[in-house]
Parts: C-alpha cells; structure tokens; sequence
C-alpha cells in the first residue's frame, strides 16, 4: 500500500488504521458500507439458537449475535477471474 501509494509505510499504517475505524464506526451505527467497486461491508442480524456441545453432547443455548458481513462487488470479482 504505502509503494503504490509513494508514502511512507508509518502514514500507510494510519491511512489503514483509519479506514478500518471509519468502516466499524459506520457499521456499529447500523449503516451498510460501500466502496465503489470493492464490495459492501453490512451488519447481519443472528437470532438466538440451540446448539450442542460436541464433546459432552448436551444442548446449549447460543444467545442472538451481530456479526459484520461482506459482499464482493463486481470489480472484485471481475479482478480475481
């Protein structure tokens, strides 16, 4: 990043740290984030749910959850073909 960019890699570190904080930022807000194409970073609802312990067997209860998800955008996909 810091080669293509012609900086240094301390400001290309920064550059990344605060793109990342922006994206978590947005996400915590409930926001989808988009980066024209990149992809899509969004925030998926996991509802409450049973499971089992495979070791022992016995259910348990795993509670409802958040989870930051990520969809390609076509100028991904059309990069990594």
């Amino acid at each position: 990043m810091a080669d293509a960019g012609g900086i240094s890699r301390a400001a290309a570190g920064r550059a990344l740290d605060g793109f990342i904080d922006a994206i978590a930022v947005g996400l915590k807000q409930g926001e989808n984030v988009a980066i024209l194409g990149f992809g899509t970073f969004a925030v998926k609802e996991r509802a409450a749910r049973t499971g089992r312990n495979p070791r022992t067997g016995q259910t348990i209860s795993i509670p409802a959850s958040r989870t930051p998800t990520f969809k390609a955008g076509k100028g991904l996909k059309d990069a990594v073909q």
